[in-house]
């Protein structure tokens, strides 16, 4: 979203979504006027990875290469040489020399997930986000025996044993298009039940069905700070032009590097 915001020539863009992804976008777009519907919608991934202790880690390990999942916030954005997403990260991965020593935060889960594809050692951060770290992998076989044509989506950001047993593991928009061109019926999808909506829009011949999370009293399918941006909260920051996302521009400036040197190195 940030990188389709850098390419308008709208003045104003108001992002909904979480706050590092404000960020993200005023980085991109320092020129322009960027708006969150709610400043408080955070995440828990990005708060995983404090930027002060993130630094100290770093600097603890010279001779490695740093590289951040965007969801971070600016500051840790700062410390990284190179930015991936889930959909690039092995992509950018794989373009490093073999020997690299690379320390990969803040997602362990995202980040075991492409040391298993590439072969890697990775020095991983202690990081997840609480929703795809807390599903459930006994709940999810109870549902494969009630629809054992089911296939399993998972996304790489869920614990490793959830991976295992996964029919496909990949990015919102990897599962998705399997979704789409895949001849199953019904999925199980383990990722954050909002892409249910857009799975049913294009499919809507198949079932999808939300895997559950370890806690039965507690929708860890759903992420809390995605469902603080309402229709109400958008239609009053367009209205009123706020509130706006603020990042200091020498942060900034340091944040955009790792960010440019991923969009050169995914093309």
């Amino acid at each position: 979203m940030a990188r389709k915001a850098s390419e308008t020539d709208a003045d104003i863009i108001l992002m909904c979504g979480v706050h590092f992804m404000g960020e993200t976008a005023k980085i991109l777009c320092p020129d322009k006027k960027v708006l969150v519907p709610d400043l408080g919608a955070g995440c828990s991934l990005a708060d995983s990875c404090p930027a002060d202790r993130f630094a100290d880690f770093v600097a603890s390990h010279p001779g490695y290469t740093v590289v951040s999942y965007v969801n971070t916030t600016a500051a840790v954005k700062a410390h990284t040489d190179i930015v991936v997403t889930s959909g690039n990260a092995r992509k950018v991965i794989d373009s490093l020399p073999a020997d690299e020593k690379i320390i990969f935060g803040p997602d362990k889960n995202l980040g075991s997930y492409i040391n298993s594809v590439t072969g890697r050692e990775m020095l991983l951060w202690d990081g997840a986000c609480h929703v795809h770290d807390r599903f459930s992998l006994e709940g999810i076989r109870n549902m494969k025996e009630e629809h054992p044509g089911a296939k399993v989506l998972v996304h790489p950001e869920c614990r490793r044993p959830l991976q295992l047993i996964a029919d496909k593991v990949g990015s919102t928009a990897a599962l998705l298009d399997f979704a789409s061109t895949d001849d199953a019926r019904e999925y199980i999808v383990v990722t954050e039940s909002g892409i249910l909506f857009e799975m049913r829009r294009k499919c809507p011949d198949k079932v999808f069905l939300a895997a559950p999370a370890d806690d039965a009293e507690c929708q860890c399918n759903e992420c809390d700070y995605m469902k603080m941006n309402t229709l109400e909260k958008v239609a009053r920051a367009l209205r009123e032009e706020s509130p706006e996302i603020k990042v200091d521009p020498e942060l900034a400036a340091r944040a955009l590097r790792p960010i440019e040197r991923m969009l050169a190195l995914s093309k």
